[in-house]
């Protein structure tokens, strides 16, 4: 983490660390919520409510745990409003718990899949993800999580001992799927824009139709959105297929060049009937990928991509 040096913030200041430091801080979410897609979430809530408290003048003297802090109230909060049951931990005279190197834990943590960290209490998500999968120390993790050094040697302890056992058992979980109605809505779309017949595609919005390019821009209305499938009209470098994303139905970005035919992106389209009202394309959110639990759905094949035009997307 950064040095021991107070040092004033403002908005630039704040943007400037925050180029660098997004992709952890969405690995810490991502993996308190379970989700990517809720990480990301919870980031963006952890930059407005961190904007909203720089003013210019204030002094921090550790930015990053600052922000990590602020990033562990917004994680609580929201899992608080998916009326998630959070365990309490009865604290106890843990002091003398050693801290071992947590070599062999830091490996078992990293390679944890989120579904593991959802069965740890949110104490002990917190104090694993922060000193195994981050590497802040004890005494850094006490301050982000606020509790004390005791308590956090016992979360860190039990968390530890939880992912051992989670790690011998074989993970099993209901393979998801989408319902007939959601799946035509979102094959039509999705072979609309392999097509490139974005006229179509646009007919297919709402005309209060919302987008957000996760790290690039927001738009609004039909009009501002329909600019958006124009930047795709222009490039190659992708092609659509049908998927989930940590369960959810989601569309995946593929680049056909490339001969690995990984998934390098996604995107969530939401409805209201037969009209697209929300569109959230992770292109450009790469970090959203890394813990991400990704299927395909299989089913008819969609429509080749034509020929581009040109080789860049700019939003």
């Amino acid at each position: 983490m950064d040095a021991m040096i107070p040092r004033k913030f403002d908005r630039p200041a704040l943007e400037a660390m925050l180029s660098g430091l997004r992709p952890k801080l969405h690995r810490y979410c991502a993996r308190m919520a379970g989700s990517v897609i809720d990480g990301e979430d919870i980031v963006q809530e952890t930059l407005i409510k961190a904007l909203q408290a720089v003013d210019g003048s204030m002094t921090v003297e550790r930015p990053e745990q600052w922000l990590f802090r602020i990033a562990h109230n917004a994680a609580q909060d929201h899992l608080r409003r998916r009326h998630r049951e959070r365990s309490r931990m009865t604290e106890t005279d843990m002091t003398t718990i050693e801290d071992p190197s947590g070599s062999a834990d830091a490996r078992l943590a990293a390679a944890a899949g989120l579904r593991s960290f959802m069965q740890l209490s949110v104490a002990q998500r917190g104090a694993v993800i922060l000193v195994d999968v981050l590497g802040l120390s004890l005494h850094e993790t006490c301050e982000v999580i606020g509790a004390t050094l005791a308590a956090t040697k016992a979360a860190l302890h039990r968390g530890r001992a939880q992912l051992r056992l989670l790690a011998a058992e074989p993970e099993q979980a209901a393979a998801p799927r989408l319902d007939a109605h959601d799946e035509r809505r979102l094959r039509r779309y999705v072979d609309l824009f392999n097509a490139r017949d974005f006229d179509a595609v646009r007919a297919l919005i709402a005309e209060d139709v919302q987008l957000e390019v996760v790290n690039r821009l927001r738009l609004r209305g039909k009009a501002e959105v329909s600019t958006y499938f124009g930047n795709y009209d222009r490039i190659s470098d992708w092609t659509l297929s049908l998927g989930f994303v940590d369960g959810r139905p989601a569309i995946l970005i593929r680049n056909p060049q490339e001969p690995d035919g990984a998934v390098r992106g996604f995107m969530l389209v939401e409805w209201r009937d037969e009209r697209v009202v929300q569109i959230r394309d992770f292109r450009y959110a790469p970090w959203c990928l890394v813990d991400a639990e990704i299927s395909t759905v299989e089913g008819p094949a969609s429509l080749e991509p034509a020929p581009s035009r040109a080789s860049g997307f700019v939003p």
